[in-house]
């Protein structure tokens, strides 16, 4: 009979993976070759990881993609990475990042002081791209014109409403290019049908004519859009994608400085072992969706920049557990119970019931059973009940006499920052240890504690005791 863990992942995957395999002498879980046994018995649980290679690893097959793609597709013009930084801001990451020649999509005011500090470090120079995204407040548009005053060569604010244009030129010394967000209209399962983000179809030319154009401050190049729910396949997403081009070769013909058109982000990650995406053809078919309508209209194809996140950061990320002990509260559901929160360390799991890599870690060849996994706090909603693939969770079999360790994995974007890292969080479940994997010139593993598990003496502190 197939009765262990081994064989349930075999039946239900193709199994090893890229960065997923099984060291079948010890019976434990390696990642990207990492034993991940060996880093708990050092650091303990629980444990967050950050494996940086898979941050370059991300980029550079993203502009491979493309780049592929504009040959296939004889596309005539250049094509931008940037990094959303709010994904992950954490200084690790965007240095990282910034090792594969790529820019920076900004979101809020404290974003511009990283890139002050990434520069005065050496990291960021003044050419590179820094497009400042969000709704800019006076604290933000202060900053970006400090950025463009001090020498920074290609900062593009992109406005997001009709006032933005000249609160920021009273500020300007230098002139600047710019973009225009355009707000998109969401699916219809929406509450509510356009995006709040950007500045409606309607408005977009007015806005040119009336406020740019003859405003020596700003030289318009790009266009900018975002669909929320990401890059898919879908009518939705093609009929969105067409009306940004029409739009672009519509303002194209008026205003001959405009050269860029900026996708945003959306790029999936692997949520499960099942995951299947195709980025080659979804890329392919976007160049090509691009240069059919630009090529139709008489225009010119644009430059691409996009604004990778959830992409770039996530899938370098863990979240390393302990199964501290098993609860039976009846006759059918076991509950295993975790030494951390789903609420604290992957909120996103419970706020919007997103899904990650759930593997257990060790004890693969024991008899495997189907478990709920619950967190520390008092709250009912602390919980993971189910997987990407399956509506419910399959573990080795809970024993007391040996200890169960389990990993979720691609945890890298968002779940600090939207946990709050560092801070004050449900029923005082402190933040877990942090650690930074790396690889060194000759390819062997490095380790560095980023920041160690939270204290109670910091915490009283914040609360003012």
């Amino acid at each position: 009979m197939k009765i262990k863990y081994i064989d349930i992942i075999d039946q239900t995957f193709y199994f090893p993976q890229e960065e997923f395999k099984l060291d079948e002498e010890t019976d434990n879980l390696l990642f990207h070759d990492i034993p991940l046994m060996d880093i708990i018995e050092e650091h303990g649980t629980p444990l967050k990881i950050s494996y940086l290679p898979k941050i370059s690893t991300q980029i550079k097959k993203a502009k491979n993609y493309f780049e592929r793609a504009f040959i296939v597709n004889d596309y005539k013009a250049n094509y931008f990475y940037s990094y959303c930084s709010k994904s992950s801001h954490f200084s690790f990451v965007i240095k990282e990042a910034l090792k594969n020649d790529i820019h920076i999509e900004t979101s809020s005011t404290f974003d511009i002081d990283i890139v002050q500090k990434m520069h005065e470090q050496g990291h960021f120079s003044k050419d590179r791209y820094v497009i400042c995204n969000g709704y800019k407040m006076p604290s933000y548009i202060k900053k970006i014109a400090e950025l463009v005053n001090s020498g920074f060569k290609n900062v593009v604010p992109i406005f997001d409403n009709l006032q933005e244009p000249e609160r920021l030129a009273e500020l300007l010394k230098k002139p600047t290019q710019c973009g225009i967000r355009i707000a998109s209209e969401e699916e219809p399962k929406f509450e509510f049908y356009t995006s709040r983000l950007g500045i409606g179809f309607k408005d977009v030319v007015p806005l040119y004519k009336e406020k740019l154009k003859n405003n020596k401050k700003f030289k318009l190049k790009m266009l900018h859009f975002f669909i929320n729910t990401g890059i898919k396949d879908t009518s939705y997403y093609w009929s969105e994608l067409l009306k940004v081009v029409r739009a672009y070769c519509e303002l194209k013909k008026i205003c001959p400085t405009l050269s860029a058109l900026n996708i945003g982000g959306g790029l999936p990650i692997k949520n499960s072992l099942s995951f299947d995406y195709d980025y080659e053809y979804m890329i392919e078919e976007i160049v090509r969706q691009i240069k059919t309508y630009c090529n139709k209209e008489g225009v010119e194809e644009p430059d691409i920049f996009t604004e990778f996140g959830s992409y770039t950061v996530g899938e370098s990320g863990a979240l390393l557990l302990k199964v501290c002990d098993q609860k039976r509260q009846n006759d059918r559901e076991k509950w295993n119970m975790i030494d951390s929160s789903f609420m604290t360390n992957l909120p996103d799991a419970w706020a919007l019931n997103k899904k990650f890599v759930l593997l257990a870690i060790n004890n693969w060849y024991d008899e495997y059973e189907r478990v709920l996994l619950g967190g520390l706090t008092c709250d009912s909603d602390d919980y993971y009940n189910s997987e990407a693939h399956s509506n419910a969770i399959y573990l080795p079999k809970f024993n007391r006499r040996k200890a169960q360790y389990i990993g979720f994995f691609h945890t890298g974007a968002y779940q600090e920052t939207i946990g709050g890292f560092g801070g004050i969080h449900h029923c005082l479940i402190p933040q877990p240890k942090h650690i930074i994997l790396n690889r060194d010139k000759m390819g062997h593993l490095t380790q560095e504690v980023f920041s160690e598990q939270q204290t109670a003496e910091s915490m009283i502190k914040i609360l003012g005791y």
